[in-house]
């Protein structure tokens, strides 16, 4: 946070000294970067592997297959994966041109579209789920316990509560 206060016409910001972590939460921050990274790089080269699927294609073919009618808007999807409207577009542009996926109008809103799964983009998504799933089971869910699994749920709904606060 930064204090800021007007002399003369001219405003000026003094920034407050860091609030630097301690050695506890050092080791709690590098050790969730250090867990994010490795699992989701194993999780994408198995993925890529055994199906042929990078994580952004995987991830946009649940998000429209979750939608009801393999239907969704392009806005709302944009919002569920956290990303900006330029790379869905590119990602989407790309699994159209595997089959994977299609563009419609949105028949409320002439501006907005929609994104459609294929018959194509439904089988690959049902083929792959099962395994991306067991990998899932394997290299995270196997390795807590149930109380650690309950713990980790409690954790990242503060830290995305305390997320959603800040917009």
């Amino acid at each position: 946070m930064s204090r800021s206060s007007e002399r003369g016409g001219v405003a000026s910001t003094v920034a407050a000294p860091p609030r630097w972590l301690d050695e506890r939460e050092h080791a709690a921050w590098r050790a969730f970067l250090a867990m994010y990274a490795q699992l989701t790089a194993k999780l994408t080269k198995e993925l890529k592997r055994e199906t042929g699927l990078s994580g952004a294609d995987y991830a946009v073919l649940v998000g429209v297959s979750e939608s009801p009618g393999g239907r969704i808007r392009a806005n709302v999807l944009c919002d569920e994966l956290q990303w900006e409207k330029s790379r869905l577009s590119k990602q989407v542009s790309r699994m159209e041109q595997r089959g994977l996926l299609a563009r419609d109008i949105c028949p409320t809103d002439a501006r907005g579209s929609l994104v459609v799964l294929t018959d194509l983009g439904r089988r690959t998504i049902e083929q792959a789920a099962p395994l991306h799933v067991e990998q899932v089971r394997r290299w995270f869910v196997d390795a807590l316990t149930a109380g650690q699994l309950d713990d980790l749920t409690a954790v990242s709904r503060a830290v995305i509560a305390r997320l959603d606060e800040g917009d």
